[in-house]
């Protein structure tokens, strides 16, 4: 299937690639880390997540094997084909619009808010704030903060595949080329991506300017965050879903 790439994207290896440069057979095999533990703890039991950017919904489906309730949004229909007992909308996130739905947990992981279009950030954290509830919260996930500099870096994992980054380039102001390589027994996926480093201060300040606040950093090395709105963009309960 042919799918019009984001400039700057680009990924190579067997099946679908998505416009960001994921391939849907490697995120199908991929394991989830401890992504489900981190949110469990942060959020109310039997929450309604909506979690922007699912893929093949390799945290979704743990998600919901903990009782949360989970609705699904990615850009790729191919990616959102393999979800299995959520609700799927498929769409770009940073365009997302739900007429008014509300929702007590909103996520944005997979270091979305690092991309490297600035106002597709601020478009991401647009949909995050239009669609919290009062009384909600925003989870995100943020770049460890030696993402572009050690490297070229490989890490093993248990299951027997290689994940290694192995270059980001600058390409633009505060932008890098990176390049993540999977390989596996039987295959090898690449892809290339556009990602833009923020310190602590610069990532705060991308939510402030969206009206977001950080209410705590959720793991010690800062990597999960959870913010809620500013007091001057609350928003009334109803129409939550």
């Amino acid at each position: 299937m042919t799918v019009e790439m984001r400039e700057g994207y680009e990924g190579t290896g067997p099946g679908a690639i998505t416009p960001d440069g994921c391939a849907v057979e490697l995120y199908e095999r991929l394991p989830v880390g401890e992504e489900p533990d981190i949110i469990t703890a942060a959020v109310p039991a039997g929450a309604h997540i909506l979690e922007l950017g699912s893929g093949v919904g390799r945290v979704t489906h743990a998600l919901l094997d903990r009782g949360f309730t989970v609705t699904a949004v990615d850009e790729s229909a191919d990616m959102l084909a393999r979800i299995r007992g959520a609700r799927t909308v498929c769409g770009p996130i940073e365009h997302l619009d739900l007429g008014g739905e509300r929702f007590e947990v909103v996520m944005l992981a997979s270091f979305l808010v690092h991309t490297g279009d600035e106002e597709v950030r601020r478009g991401l954290l647009r949909t995050c704030v239009r669609h919290v509830a009062q009384g909600g919260c925003v989870l995100i996930q943020r770049e460890g903060g030696d993402y572009h500099t050690n490297i070229p870096r490989e890490r093993v994992d248990p299951s027997g595949f290689t994940v290694r980054i192995a270059s980001a380039e600058p390409v633009g102001e505060g932008v890098h080329s990176v390049r993540a390589e999977y390989v596996f027994p039987d295959a090898v996926w690449t892809q290339t991506f556009l990602s833009r480093p923020l310190t602590k201060e610069q990532f705060e300040s991308a939510l402030a300017e969206a009206g977001l606040e950080v209410d705590t950093y959720l793991t010690p090395d800062g990597m999960w965050v959870r913010a809620v709105p500013t007091a001057r963009d609350s928003v009334p309960e109803g129409g939550r879903a």
